[in-house]
């Protein structure tokens, strides 16, 4: 199998793609598109590592049944906006057990898979990071700039003063930049139970700019049916499709091995022009 070295090699003095034959060409093309497949796959895993998300979890997962009163229509509406490029914020509001985390998790994978960096932290994290840092600034300037922040489970802790300003900070930073998804278990006129009433409402008119609040109600899941969930999906392998390249982690082909030994025309010691046309692969895809 050649490697991108013997390809370097092999074609470092190419000026001119037409001088190659046709099946020369085709391996040209093919070879370049399943690097960038192979460069995009482990972008991807890079940034799922990164993201803090601890379990995968997809819509198409989601049992919608189970509960009838979920606003399905609302989170596809979500979906179907451009949400990834055009900033956008979402507030999911609902009692424990309705499985907001569930879809939340899902949108930061889809971000993920779309070549987004994100990142998923519920608040009990970031409070305890917050209270470890010795800058807070660095943190806040962190999660300012990252494309898709996810703050989970916002209401089960109490931050403190300096904790509540940095949070403001965070999201204030973050508007009409990045998309930030919230999941609360308090409706907004009870964030004066977490915030004082001035860092509340502040935040909640940051996260109005663009933004959707979607309130989950009904049906609550059990705890053996989250722990059946669980079990079921413990062993689920992990797909990765990536919208953009239309490929998984696992059905990667590789180019067809070929005879190196090709004999290129109009060949020159001036600066090779490969690097431009590797560079430029998408254009040659």
């Amino acid at each position: 199998m050649m490697t991108l070295s013997d390809f370097w090699k092999t074609f470092r003095f190419l000026t001119d793609l037409e001088t190659l034959p046709e099946d020369k060409k085709t391996f040209f093309y093919d070879f370049l598109s399943e690097e960038n497949k192979k460069r995009d796959l482990r972008r991807i895993e890079y940034l799922l590592k990164m993201s803090g998300i601890k379990r995968v979890k997809l819509l198409n997962d989601f049992d919608w049944k189970f509960n009838p009163k979920l606003p399905r229509d609302k989170i596809m509406a979500f979906m179907q906006t451009d949400w990834l490029k055009n900033p956008a914020n979402l507030v999911i509001i609902g009692p424990a057990g309705v499985e907001k985390t569930h879809v939340a998790t899902a949108l930061c994978h889809d971000a993920v898979m779309n070549g987004r960096q994100t990142v998923f932290v519920s608040l009990f994290d970031l409070t305890a990071k917050l209270a470890k840092a010795k800058s807070a600034y660095s943190l806040i300037d962190y999660y300012a700039r990252v494309p898709v922040l996810c703050l989970d489970e916002l209401g089960y802790v109490i931050p403190s003063k300096e904790q509540a300003d940095a949070i403001f900070q965070i999201v204030s930073k973050r508007t009409e930049i990045g998309t930030t998804i919230v999941t609360t278990n308090l409706v907004p006129s009870d964030w004066g139970k977490i915030f004082d009433t001035a860092t509340a409402s502040a935040i909640l008119d940051r996260l109005s700019l663009n933004g959707r609040f979607i309130t989950f109600e009904g049906k609550i899941l059990s705890k053996q049916k989250i722990a059946s969930l669980r079990e079921s999906r413990k062993n689920q392998p992990v797909t990765m499709p990536c919208s953009r390249r239309n490929t998984t982690l696992r059905t990667l082909k590789k180019p067809a091995a070929m005879d190196t030994s090709i004999q290129i025309t109009n060949r020159q010691e001036t600066t090779p022009p490969f690097w431009t046309l590797l560079s430029r692969r998408q254009h040659l895809l």
